[in-house]
């Protein structure tokens, strides 16, 4: 049986958060470009492409070596449109021509501290364990069992107050998604399959490797981050 993989950068041209988030220049380069050669460098695709509505990241997009086979229509490119669709949109859009796909992975654009052996990782670990999903995860950094809330009179209040006198160690460590790929069948992508239950693969990847970037303290602490970490590769 014959294998396409493809990849699947979803970047959207809006962000009201972090304008141009998806283009924005991340410690010397566009965002997106540590997605796009975090892809090439695994080789595990026959086809890496950029989902978008924006000319601007398309260009760069293809400036770093990936395609734009067609621009994202505005009807899954706003605010309120999960990622689900707007891969389901690819996949179909990729087999119209005539290829038959039989792995997708979506790699989020603002993704720097991926790296390709982790992707490697994601699709080994779904073909032997024939999972549906397999995308990456990491640990809370202290027990979540133990989280807080602030009342609306600005008091606090445990989720889990059954759990205020356990020990840390007694507790189940827990885990959340890492924002960075998502590996999966065709046929998981196009249909309800959840992606977080059932068989879904947990990559694991350690903490000082994730970082959202949906906010300008994220973007920042990111920075801080990344440079740190290759500084400490490169002595």
């Amino acid at each position: 049986m014959s294998s396409f993989r493809l990849c699947v950068i979803p970047a959207r041209g809006g962000s009201k958060r972090i304008p141009g988030k998806n283009s924005k220049h991340f410690c010397g380069k566009p965002v997106i470009a540590y997605s796009i050669e975090a892809a090439q460098k695994s080789e595990c695709f026959d086809r890496i492409i950029v989902s978008t509505d924006s000319e601007k990241i398309g260009a760069l997009a293809r400036e770093y070596g990936a395609d734009v086979p067609f621009m994202r229509p505005a009807h899954i490119a706003d605010d309120f449109t999960p990622t689900r669709p707007v891969i389901q949109h690819a996949i179909k859009e990729i087999e119209a021509s005539g290829v038959a796909v039989s792995h997708v992975c979506c790699v989020y654009p603002t993704a720097p501290f991926i790296r390709a052996e982790d992707i490697r990782r994601g699709f080994e670990e779904l073909l032997a364990r024939k999972g549906d999903f397999a995308f990456s995860v990491t640990s809370f950094p202290y027990p979540v069992q133990r989280a807080l809330s602030i009342t609306p009179d600005t008091f606090t209040t445990m989720l889990w107050p059954e759990h205020a006198q356990s020990r840390s160690q007694d507790l189940t460590e827990a885990y959340h998604d890492a924002g960075q790929f998502y590996w999966g069948t065709v046929s998981a992508f196009l249909s309800d399959t959840p992606t977080f239950e059932g068989r879904s693969i947990p990559i694991i990847l350690p903490r000082h490797r994730v970082q959202d970037l949906d906010t300008p303290e994220d973007w920042k602490r990111a920075t801080v981050m990344y440079r740190t970490l290759m500084k400490e590769e490169t002595e």
